[in-house]
């Protein structure tokens, strides 16, 4: 069986030096636990069953260790679509649905803009706060 740990310990690293993903790391703790207990003429039952109960386990701690690294930090937007969203902006062009005209500067880009109540409208200078995107439109309230 030492041959078998070994194959297994070196099958292990090439895997994971190829794929760089994290796919057999976990089998390695369990293949050199049981290469050592080979060395001391173990029965081999045992040292598979060492083998499969090490490798779920460091599965199994692995994946509550690198839950929370992989989590996501934060909730901030990081495209500027979504980043829009909530700020304040200033109505550079009159904002008239009736009319379908009507820019604002946000974040300083200027994007067209469509108030959120049909009838409102805001004049130069006015500042809105962008509600959300329709189309290529930002919909801003007062």
């Amino acid at each position: 069986m030492i041959y078998v740990w070994v194959a297994v310990i070196v099958l292990a690293i090439v895997f994971e030096a190829v794929t760089v993903a994290l796919v057999s790391v976990w089998f390695i703790p369990g293949a050199v636990v049981s290469l050592i207990l080979a060395f001391l003429n173990v029965p081999d039952w045992i040292q598979i069953t060492v083998f499969i109960v090490l490798s779920v386990i460091m599965l199994l701690l692995a994946k509550f260790v690198f839950k929370k690294a992989f989590r996501k930090k934060s909730n901030e937007a990081t495209n500027v679509v979504d980043a829009v969203i909530g700020k304040s902006a200033v109505v550079t062009e009159k904002v008239s649905n009736i009319d379908g005209t009507g820019a604002v500067k946000v974040l300083g880009k200027e994007w067209s803009a469509l108030s959120e109540n049909e009838r409102e409208t805001f004049e130069l200078g006015d500042v809105v706060t962008v509600v959300k995107i329709q189309g290529v439109k930002l919909v801003c309230k007062k």
